[in-house]
């Protein structure tokens, strides 16, 4: 753009001295989108054929022509009529003229004066007007001054806000000393809209014009410096991310251009390759190829890529179609299971009858594996070391599965089984669907180890979510709140463990086909010993044949005095000690082998730790031996009762033992019914209002709880108040009411194995606890003596003496209880019996 006539304006009119004449008629050229002032050379693009011909003529002639603008409401108008036109515009002047390829002209045109249409005398071939020029009306003094230098004030911060604005413009515009040249100068340099262009053209006052140009250059410069502001805000908030991504966005122009590929369209391109070679479902496979249309669509810098990128890591190593082929050798399962286990004919039975049912619906209904569901959910309910673990793993290795092993244990979020949404930082999918995953197959066998130690809170009940998982009629539609798909889990064999079925909630329970392995005798531990533990203790120690030789006798020893469980861990854990001691003495070159014998079981083994106690508890009254059951299996437990003078009326009771609610219920109603049946039981009255009974169960640190210990706490009793011993060996287990009936009671095996061990050879049952019997090995029916009562009175027939203890002991529990003859009692040996230590002879 250039400015004419930088000199001093003519006096008369304003105009440069180098203006030519203006026409009285001229050509009229039509402007869209534009506006020419006067003083200024600009280019203009002609495209249609009329104004190409009014130029070529122009350019013929006198070369000045009048130039237009289209009015705003009618600036869509294909060909300009009079009436689309602003009735102000400008004469121009063509300098320069260049027909482009295209069939359109390039003008160069210099603005001369304002002019005015007064008349259009033609239309065609283009438009002709009458024109009359309209000279600027310049005013002088301090205020157009004033004007003028807060124009160009403020066009100078315009110049240092817009980028392509240079400099020697705003140089050009400080040495313009005429008004009318500045607000041409500006106007022409500035952006504004047509309507503020006409206007500022069509006033004749060049104060107003410049007053119009400072209120546009100030909204201007507002709209300017708030967009400098806004961009300033949001330069602030770029952070590391915004510039890694323009600087990964260099980088991958920089291998662009050195011909590298690109790192992320290859990795782009393996995802692609993976999820279709996946096999996933119609549903998982639009899930996947959704979420790879996103990332395709964002930086790898995004904070989103990295999420969505392991969510399709995810979907891609699900194992859609892998699975084991399972073995149905029947045989070869029967075999397997032997060697891993000794007995448990039970479980194993039940365990061949699966498979077996499997087999036969893929050999007449022609189902594949993948077509079976997993049937009936097993759970292995019995006390530690019993193999419930060990029994998972041999019936994988049967199966020819792939096992997972799952604690439950503390478990107390629901989100661990159905993992965590998306939506949360760090989100995972739940164990199942890891386990799954890590097993590399779609048909696995997962334990779940620990099932009744599953705990809850605010997070959710973990046991409700395992509903889902456990049931073969809906589990193949299994929905992972992470993976948010499809899953099909009948193919899982699912098998569970536990230590006891009570803390399991019902629903979960109803789920499950229960298997109890209650524990082992003696002898099955011997042969477990003989044939499992010793080698595998010596494949873990580095023992060779021969290096260390377990007889029969050592083996029992350890059973009976170093071990004291329903399982075996504790005996192949002491088995491993008496064998790390041997391979100890045989690299110091001490031995080259070793016999374990029951007389050297101390020298590796240390001393015993556990002894039979049983006939000892027992030898004076008021103390009976009864049975329970918890986590660890069945235990037998003493029950102890003693009674002392008291000066208050009525007898009082104190109970001891960390009893709970409903054992501290049993020890009242076993005094009641004593009290209530004294004359029967030949017992003195006037005992309950001179003396206080005192019953404690020993172990007083572990909680105690239930109504089994009923009928020993009532033999208990009797026996301390009718100075009767319970007879050696007898245990008891039983509810009683206060009419003394005797109600059935749980855990029977359990009980009855406990006092096999304790070397018990008598056991009282409830008579309706008799079907129970069977379920007992033979060597025990054989071995034990059972007595089923109905009555309180048939178990106290069945375990008292006939006669009161007459001996040194009795005289002491008559001393305790509060004799008053002034006799000292003359005892035999020091009292150091457990049931009455701390008790002194009175007297």
């Amino acid at each position: 753009m250039h400015i004419l006539g930088k000199g001093k304006p003519d006096e008369g009119n304003g105009k440069p001295e180098s203006a030519p004449a203006i026409p009285s008629e001229l050509s009229i050229l039509p402007l869209r989108g534009s506006v020419v002032f006067p003083l200024t050379v600009l280019p203009l693009t002609v495209e249609q054929a009329r104004s190409i011909q009014l130029v070529d003529e122009a350019a013929l002639g006198a070369r000045i022509i009048g130039l237009v603008s289209i009015r705003e409401e009618r600036a869509g108008v294909d060909q300009a009529a009079p009436e689309d036109l602003n009735a102000v515009g400008c004469a121009g002047l063509i300098h320069r003229l260049l027909k482009a390829p295209d069939g359109s002209v390039r003008l160069i045109v210099q603005g001369i004066d304002r002019i005015r249409i007064k008349k259009f005398t033609h239309t065609e071939p283009y438009l002709k007007a009458h024109i009359e020029v309209i000279p600027d009306t310049t005013e002088k003094g301090v205020e157009v001054e004033a004007i003028m230098r807060n124009t160009i004030d403020l066009f100078r911060r315009l110049v240092g806000l817009v980028p392509h604005l240079p400099d020697e413009l705003m140089m050009a515009v400080m040495n313009v000393e005429d008004p009318r040249q500045l607000v041409y100068l500006i106007a022409t340099s500035i952006r504004m809209n047509l309507v503020d262009g006409q206007e500022i053209l069509q006033l004749d006052s060049i104060k107003d014009k410049l007053s119009k140009l400072n209120a546009l250059l100030t909204r201007e410069l507002e709209v300017l410096e708030l967009g400098r502001k806004i961009q300033s805000e949001a330069q602030d908030e770029i952070g590391k991310l915004q510039r890694d991504y323009f600087l990964r966005e260099q980088m991958k122009a920089i291998q662009k251009e050195l011909g590298e590929q690109d790192e992320q369209a290859k990795e782009l391109e393996e995802y692609q390759k993976k999820i279709e070679a996946a096999g996933m479902s119609e549903e998982a496979q639009k899930v996947a190829q959704r979420e790879l249309a996103r990332l395709k669509g964002m930086p790898a810098a995004a904070a989103e890529y990295s999420v969505i990128k392991t969510y399709i890591d995810w979907l891609v190593e699900m194992p859609w179609r892998k699975a084991t082929d399972d073995h149905l050798d029947i045989a070869e399962a029967r075999r397997i299971l032997d060697e891993d286990h000794y007995d448990l004919e039970e479980v194993k039975e039940r365990i061949l009858e699966y498979l077996s049912v499997r087999k036969l619906r893929r050999e007449r209904g022609g189902a594949e594996d993948s077509e079976i569901r997993g049937g009936a959910i097993l759970c292995f309910v019995g006390p530690p070391g019993v193999g419930k673990t060990s029994l998972g793993q041999s019936i994988a290795r049967a199966l020819g599965r792939k096992f997972v092993r799952m604690s439950l244990g503390g478990m107390r979020d629901e989100a661990e089984i159905r993992g965590h949404r998306r939506t949360y930082i760090g989100a995972m999918p739940g164990r199942i669907v890891q386990s799954i995953k890590r097993a590399e197959s779609r048909n696995p066998l997962i334990m779940l180890d620990e099932v009744d130690k599953i705990g809850s809170d605010w997070r959710g009940d973990p046991s409700s979510a395992l509903l889902e998982v456990l049931d073969p009629a809906q589990n193949d539609t299994f929905r992972d709140h992470y993976l948010d798909v499809d899953w099909d889990l009948s193919q899982v064999l699912f098998i569970t463990t536990a230590n006891q079925l009570d803390p399991i909630p019902s629903p979960l329970r109803d789920r499950m086909e229960i298997l109890v392995l209650d524990g082992y005798i003696e002898e099955e531990k011997l042969h477990i010993a003989q044939n499992y533990l010793i080698r595998r203790q010596m494949t873990e120690n580095a023992l060779k044949e021969g290096e260390i030789t377990f007889d029969e006798a050592a083996i029992r020893r350890l059973i009976h005095d170093y071990t004291r469980e329903a399982g075996v861990r504790n005996l192949e854990r002491i088995i491993g000690q008496v064998a790390r001691k041997v391979a100890t003495m045989i690299a110091e070159s001490k031995i080259t082998a070793a016999v374990i014998t029951e007389q050297s079981v101390p020298e590796y083994a240390g001393s015993p730790k556990y002894y039979s106690e049983a006939k000892e508890r027992t030898l004076v009254p008021g103390v009976a031996t009864g049975l329970s059951v918890s986590g660890e299996g069945g235990e037998i437990l003493f029950i102890e009762a003693t009674r002392y003078p008291t000066k208050r009326e009525g007898a009082g009771l104190i109970i001891t033992g960390q009893l709970r609610d409903v054992m501290k219920e049993s020890a009242q109603i076993a005094v009641t019914y004593v009290r209530a049946n004294a004359e029967q039981l030949d017992i003195d009255e006037r005992v309950f209002d001179e003396s206080d009974i005192h019953i404690h169960v020993p172990a007083g640190a572990v909680p105690k709880d239930g109504p089994s210990a009923g009928v020993t706490m009532t033999t208990a009793v009797a026996s301390l108040l009718t100075g009767r011993r319970v007879l050696d060996g007898v245990a008891m287990t039983g509810e009683v009411t206060l009419r003394g009936a005797v109600l059935p009671v749980g855990g029977i095996k359990q009980k009855v194995l406990a006092a096999h061990r304790a070397g018990l050879t008598k056991v009282i049952l409830p008579r309706r606890n008799e079907r129970d019997i069977a379920d007992l090995p033979e060597q025990v029916r054989q071995e034990m003596t059972f007595v089923l009562a109905e009555r309180v009175n048939e178990v106290l027939e069945n375990a008292l003496e006939i006669r009161p203890v007459r001996d040194s002991h009795a005289s002491v529990m008559a001393a305790a209880n509060g004799a008053t003859d002034g006799a000292k009692p003359q005892l035999r040996e020091p009292v150091h019996d457990p049931i009455i230590g701390g008790l002194q002879p009175s007297g």
